[in-house]
């Protein structure tokens, strides 16, 4: 059975840092482009960040480089997005999910937040006071 179960969400104060974190299980994690997306109330799913572990490609939306840090542990099939200097704006609920087409969707460029995901998480809250 193909799981992403996210964690690490929770209410924290502008400027401060939380780090997500997802576990994958039921494919082989080593192949895959872990993405990490957010939808906040009334807004449509947006794209955050993404690593490719075949090439360790990463991808940024604008709005949180510089900010926000992905990773993954393939020995515990774990990603991790690591975010500091947290913003009101960064208040979603926020997902994982894996592509195992990657690098044939990007043609060997890497990952990207635009590509079609097969497999999701549950999502996991995260709340920024101001």
């Amino acid at each position: 059975e193909v799981q992403l179960v996210e964690s690490g969400g929770g209410l924290v104060q502008a400027g401060g840092s939380l780090r997500l974190s997802c576990v994958a299980s039921g494919f082989r994690f080593e192949n895959v482009a872990i993405g990490w997306f957010r939808q906040a109330p009334g807004k449509e799913r947006e794209g955050v960040a993404c690593f490719g572990n075949k090439d360790g490609s990463t991808y940024y939306v604008n709005s949180v480089k510089g900010r926000f840090t992905v990773s993954t542990d393939k020995a515990e099939n774990t990603a991790y997005l690591q975010m500091n200097n947290l913003e009101p704006e960064d208040t979603a609920v926020y997902y994982c999910a894996a592509d195992s087409l990657y690098l044939d969707r990007s043609e060997g460029y890497g990952c990207h937040v635009l590509f079609q995901y097969e497999y999701w998480g549950q999502g996991t809250q995260v709340t920024v006071s101001s």
